[in-house]
């Protein structure tokens, strides 16, 4: 069943997270320089594949015992607002792009593209603690993909400007502060059982 609720949690902290995240600055970068649409399909179903296992990995987590659950996830959460915090700032690495501007090279590239930089990233690892966290994994699923998408959207079409008037580090600040609430949460459950 879809908890709204559920959805509209993972939807912010996902969004939060991933915002200030360099692969949304890959598909601005995309976005510049190849049709959007194209850029935003690839980029799309490699969020999709992204979030299914996120979403696996988070159900096998909820067959340990709740209390151990608990635990694990507080610190995973606390882990996740650590590397929010004192990550270091990256400049971009050049993503290549193909030269062909066909429908299936620009999607690939994007596809591609994400598919290698958010293999086990923070988005996908938080992905996977709030599906064991909140056992539902239809609702963090679809709040996770749907704020993946926004970000991949703002990212491909108006990251340059979304940047003028919100500072990332503003942004990322925000993150880490709900992550280490969520943090606090699940080990103050795991604690008081």
């Amino acid at each position: 069943m879809l908890s709204f609720t559920i959805l509209a949690i993972t939807f912010g902290v996902v969004f939060l997270a991933e915002l200030p995240d360099k692969t949304a600055l890959a598909g601005l970068m995309l976005g510049t320089r190849y049709k959007a649409s194209y850029v935003f399909v690839g980029v799309a179903a490699a969020f999709l594949l992204h979030v299914a296992l996120a979403i696996a990995a988070g159900s096998v987590l909820t067959l340990l015992p709740h209390r151990l659950l608990q635990a694990i996830v507080g610190v995973l959460f606390l882990a996740g607002a650590a590397m929010l915090l004192f990550k270091k700032d990256e400049e971009e690495d050049g993503v290549k792009a193909p030269a062909d501007q066909s429908f299936w090279k620009v999607s690939g590239a994007g596809f591609m593209l994400i598919l290698v930089a958010e293999f086990g990233d923070l988005t996908q690892i938080m992905t996977a603690n709030l599906a064991a966290r909140y056992d539902s994994p239809l609702s963090v699923g679809v709040g996770a993909v749907l704020a993946l998408w926004a970000v991949a959207g703002l990212g491909i079409l108006g990251g340059r400007t979304l940047m003028k008037y919100v500072p990332l580090r503003l942004i990322t600040k925000v993150a880490a502060a709900l992550m280490a609430a969520l943090a606090g949460f699940s080990l103050f459950e795991a604690i008081a059982g």
